[in-house]
């Protein structure tokens, strides 16, 4: 799994994670958590959908998207969110005691499959159906993505007339900004340079990489696609074009005892969440401080999908 995942939340958002009662948990990563469970501690009712979530605030968003879209259209659902990480909910899918989970392709297909080679988004897509255990399938990938990407400012990008990553090589003196573990990963400094020609002196930022590159001490950062700063800081996620980085779009698991029942109500959400949507999503968690069934409720009327 990619163990790099980190949003470089400054401290207001970090307080409003805390206020809103969301968790920081890495959601792509693949290490033990203890499991959530539904807070009343009753099982589901029969026939119910059962919609689980990671403990991580963006996945709840979603999960919570998707059980009210699905109670809008006439169905049962029992929520039972902030599971924790994937060795702990995806054996609950397979079992069906989970039926319904908000996952992220590429992330999942190398939890799956450690020796896979697919990066871009429809390899990664065919990849992951091929690799899913037998219990399961995945329903339509969102064209929304929580991954890395190279980030710049808008002002940047207006300047250095920048759109895609093979566009920084005609930018000289970058200082490309991250986690200290991306200057030894394949798609750091020495991919951008063997994949994309472009040059970088490397600076490890960590957490302050937002603040940094904001600030001007670096020209291009390592940040996810998902990050709410990219919309709150005016910043622009270079478009890869030669897949350096493994496609993680947000992609519905479900059991398969129920997918017929769930996949038309779940496959029209997955058609509005693009990136954008999700951004803005994240940030009225993380800095509107607002709860998730409230941002469901008024992105799924604004989407004309609620019930």
């Amino acid at each position: 799994m990619n163990l790099t995942r980190r949003f470089a939340l400054a401290a207001l958002t970090a307080a409003a994670l805390a206020l809103a009662g969301c968790a920081s948990s890495d959601p792509l990563g693949g290490s033990s958590s203890t499991a959530g469970s539904d807070p009343s501690g009753s099982a589901a009712p029969s026939g119910a959908i059962v919609v689980g979530s990671q403990a991580y605030y963006s996945n709840e968003i979603i999960a919570e998207i998707y059980a009210q879209a699905l109670e809008g259209a006439g169905n049962t659902v029992e929520r039972k969110f902030n599971i924790g990480q994937r060795d702990a909910y995806m054996p609950a899918l397979e079992s069906g005691e989970v039926t319904l989970f908000p996952e992220y392709t590429g992330n999942l297909l190398q939890w799956l499959d450690k020796d896979t080679t697919a990066t871009g988004d429809d390899d990664v897509y065919a990849a992951l159906q091929a690799a899913m255990p037998d219990s399961l399938t995945v329903l339509d990938q969102a064209p929304a993505t929580d991954q890395d990407s190279y980030t710049v400012t808008a002002a940047f990008a207006a300047e250095h007339g920048l759109s895609s990553i093979e566009d920084l090589a005609k930018v000289p003196n970058l200082t490309l900004g991250g986690p200290p573990e991306l200057q030894e990963r394949p798609y750091g400094p020495t991919g951008l340079k063997s994949i994309y020609g472009v040059d970088v002196t490397f600076s490890p930022t960590a957490d302050t990489t937002v603040d940094e590159l904001v600030a001007g001490g670096i020209q291009v950062g390592n940040v996810y696609t998902a990050d709410p700063r990219i919309a709150t800081d005016d910043l622009v996620a270079l478009k890869d074009t030669k897949n350096i980085f493994l496609a993680s779009h947000v992609v519905p698991v479900v059991n398969k005892d129920v997918a017929d029942k769930v996949a038309d109500t779940i496959n029209a959400v997955s058609a509005k969440l693009t990136a954008d949507a999700l951004r803005e999503l994240n940030k009225e968690s993380t800095v509107d401080q607002k709860s998730a069934p409230d941002i469901a409720k008024a992105w799924l009327t604004d989407q004309g999908l609620a019930g």
